[in-house]
């Protein structure tokens, strides 16, 4: 085994849990450690991009940390030295197809911000090992997320998108514990990629393992690149995150069967809206039917209702007239008129919020909130992406992510990335996702597909201590959770 790195590499991380689901602060941390890093370039004769150009949707998360998202393996079944060089070579090539994942982030003299692909690009992929931990240690079933745990399977912690012109914008680390098992974590630029670009370059990274066949990205500028606004930071010194990264946080991974939100959309979609409110739902229902879309309530739309509804109860300090925002990112690829391709590279994403008091939620159903998100969403086509884009343009500014005032719910990633389909390295199916500590506060939600690929989704929740606590005993609620989630 070689030497360890210096102690900046070495995570501190502890296993324990408590009875009553909270992560133990009592017990020496074992350590997650960093036993090699080697520089990887992308593979010769790799595509030639030359500088590309963030787009108006792209600079607005120059203060969102670097996303953080891995997967768990069961034991490989090879040797270790053999599996990080496969890994290694298959990496090289990947970024062979999307050289900027290996470049830097670079402002030109008329304040654009550029990601150049030139010579020298390179990401670090780390090899660590946890011989004192097991798959068990981090999937705990019924109890939060060990995140002193998790947080130590990611390297480039903290790092905000905007550090990505002096640091790699993408870094690796492959992490074996003691019982054989491993994690595959990717970190990259969120100033870079969206969800959609960072899956896809995971898959790409996979299947390459196994000689499955290659997707190009789509490195056009056609998402507004051709955008003139620049985003400026006296000083130089760059922005800093629009949250407390330090605020106390719960996390929980809470699973959703199949079965259960099949009956959450039937519940949604049996409402029956009057007045003012029938109006408003009924157009955009109208509209999206128009824009061949189908005017049901999705089964996404249901359970972030049924999220939005039990959060609020939990947050027991709200008056009832305050009012309530549920945010969620929506892909904008297919919603264009022309539409770009759902290959393109970059964010491609633009920001939707929903918004209802304490008192309209707690006296309306479920339907009735979800027939909210469904008309944010079906109203969000071209127009309105357009409008927005022209709205950042003339008012450039970082996207103010967090929950300033307390009732906020912002949703991220989504059940219909390819997490588990597709990112075969060729040791099977993974066991489980998990994230790191990037961007997350009091009412940040990210959805995952269930690991079975049967419908069901797993929703990772980070609420204040107090919120969870009152939204664990919310038998409502409860009773569309399953247990145990992976």
């Amino acid at each position: 085994m070689a030497p360890p790195v210096p102690a900046d590499a070495v995570v501190e991380a502890a296993s324990a849990v408590a009875e009553n689901g909270m992560a133990r602060k009592d017990v020496p941390a074992p350590a997650i450690s960093v036993v090699s890093k080697q520089t990887v370039r992308p593979a010769a004769g790799a595509s030639a991009v030359g500088d590309l150009r963030l787009s108006v949707s792209d600079m607005p998360m120059l203060s969102c940390h670097y996303i953080q998202k891995g997967l768990f393996f069961p034991p490989p079944g090879v040797a270790m030295a053999p599996l990080v060089s496969s890994l290694a070579a298959a990496l090289s090539r990947a970024l062979g197809v999307f050289p900027a994942l290996a470049g830097r982030l670079v402002t030109l003299d008329d304040g654009s911000i550029v990601i150049r692909c030139g010579e020298g690009a390179a990401v670090e992929f780390y090899h660590a090992v946890a011989p004192a931990l097991s798959l068990g240690d981090f999937l705990v079933p019924g109890a939060d997320v060990p995140t002193r745990l998790t947080n130590g399977l990611f390297p480039m912690d903290r790092t905000v998108s905007y550090g990505g012109h002096a640091r790699p914008l993408t870094s690796f680390q492959l992490t074996v514990l003691g019982d054989g098992a491993v994690f595959v974590g990717f970190v990259a630029n969120h100033a870079v990629v969206d969800g959609t670009s960072f899956w896809h370059f995971f898959n790409t990274w996979a299947g390459l393992c196994r000689g499955a066949p290659v997707r190009e990205p789509d490195f056009r500028r056609n998402f507004f690149g051709e955008s003139t606004a620049v985003l400026r930071f006296p000083g130089g010194g760059g922005p800093a995150v629009t949250f407390d990264a330090d605020a106390p946080l719960r996390e929980r991974i809470l699973h959703f069967s199949a079965a259960a939100i099949r009956e959450l959309k039937a519940t949604a979609n049996r409402w029956k809206g009057t007045g003012q409110d029938s109006e408003v739902n009924g157009k955009a229902t109208h509209d999206s039917k128009a824009q061949g879309g189908c005017g049901q309530i999705s089964s996404f739309q249901s359970l972030c209702a049924h999220i939005w509804r039990a959060v609020t109860r939990a947050r027991r300090l709200l008056a009832a007239d305050k009012t309530t925002t549920f945010r969620m990112a929506v892909n904008c690829r297919h919603r264009l008129h022309p539409p770009i391709s759902p290959l393109y590279f970059g964010n491609a994403i633009q920001s939707v919020a929903t918004t209802a008091t304490v008192a309209e939620l707690a006296s309306n159903d479920l339907g009735w909130a979800a027939a909210k998100l469904h008309a944010t969403v079906a109203a969000h086509e071209d127009g309105a992406i357009r409008r927005a884009a022209a709205e950042w343009e003339a008012a450039p500014r970082c996207f103010p992510l967090g929950n300033p005032d307390g009732a906020a719910l912002t949703m991220g990633s989504s059940p219909r990335f390819p997490m588990y389909d597709g990112n075969d390295f060729g040791w099977g199916r993974a066991l489980a996702v998990r994230s790191g500590r990037a961007n997350k506060f009091d009412g940040k939600m990210s959805a995952f597909p269930g690991q079975a690929g049967d419908g069901s989704v797993d929703v990772e929740v980070c609420l204040a201590p107090d919120t969870m606590a009152c939204l664990l005993r919310d038998e409502a609620f409860l009773q569309f959770v399953s247990s145990p989630a992976p």
